[in-house]
């Protein structure tokens, strides 16, 4: 039986965005990412997701945004004795349940209390996937995490949210995790300066919402430049991962990287020790 859901925060809402995209995905025979989780999810909430279906860059972004990280923890459980994998700001992501190689590495899923209800409301919570509620500009989150895994060898996603913080939130963020979780890596997506400046461009499952794009990176050195605790390991561009899904546009795009980037990239460093 479906129940509707309110949500207190403007940001947190914007959890059903992916969680929609995914689940539309799974259904494909050429899905870029498969996650039947998120379709069980989706039949479970009353919500008008009818009203995202025309976002067609954002579909497949969404996807391919997922895939990508997914990889990044694949490749970091697959080289790390004690993984410990923290999705920052998870909403209702299922990458727990998509990763089947998850060896001897513990899951964490923080967000904010209202969201955190939810996913045990919704998504029981596994024993190797702990459910941490906080917020993403608090430390005692993270004072908890080092405090409980001394040993642990940590991965950051931060998947979906920094573009909705402030650009000096985002580097008190950084600089924080920088502090205290040396040898470990940190991966997230960013919207660009052209659209952090912009007051109409925005994307296209956005149009419509209260949810506002507050800041913008276009070259990921930027951030060794002011946090040289980062070592940037690669920027991904969005439109050279499934080319033929993106159409012409969208493929042309990717051939000019320096524009590409203007609007969006993900990027993943290295925390030096």
């Amino acid at each position: 039986m479906k129940k509707k859901y309110a949500f207190e925060n403007i940001v947190a809402e914007t959890l059903l965005i992916p969680l929609y995209m995914r689940a539309k995905e799974s259904g494909r025979k050429d899905a870029i990412l498969r996650d039947p989780e998120a379709g069980r999810l989706v039949e479970r909430i009353d919500y008008d997701f009818s009203r995202l279906d025309g976002a067609k860059l954002s579909a497949v972004g969404c996807v391919v945004r997922g895939r990508y990280f997914d990889d990044a923890v694949r490749r970091f459980i697959a080289e790390r004795r004690r993984p410990v994998v923290v999705n920052v700001g998870c909403g209702l992501d299922t990458r727990y349940q998509r990763i089947a190689e998850r060896g001897n590495a513990l899951f964490v899923e923080m967000d904010l209390p209202e969201v955190i209800d939810l996913r045990r409301e919704l998504l029981p919570e596994p024993d190797a996937d702990r459910y941490l509620a906080g917020s993403l500009l608090d430390t005692g989150w993270m004072d908890d995490l080092r405090e409980q895994y001394p040993d642990g060898e940590f991965i950051f996603v931060i998947e979906g949210v920094l573009m909705y913080f402030r650009e000096e939130q985002v580097w008190q963020l950084l600089g924080r995790l920088a502090d205290r979780f040396g040898g470990g890596e940190v991966w997230f997506d960013v919207c660009g300066p052209m659209l952090a400046r912009s007051k109409h461009l925005k994307p296209d499952s956005l149009r419509g919402h209260e949810a506002r794009i507050r800041s913008g990176i276009g070259d990921g050195h930027d951030i060794e430049c002011r946090e040289p605790r980062l070592t940037l390991i690669e920027q991904g561009i969005y439109q050279r991962f499934f080319p033929r899904r993106w159409g012409i546009g969208g493929r042309l795009l990717g051939l000019l990287p320096g524009l590409s980037k203007q609007f969006s990239s993900m990027l993943g460093y290295r925390i030096r020790e």
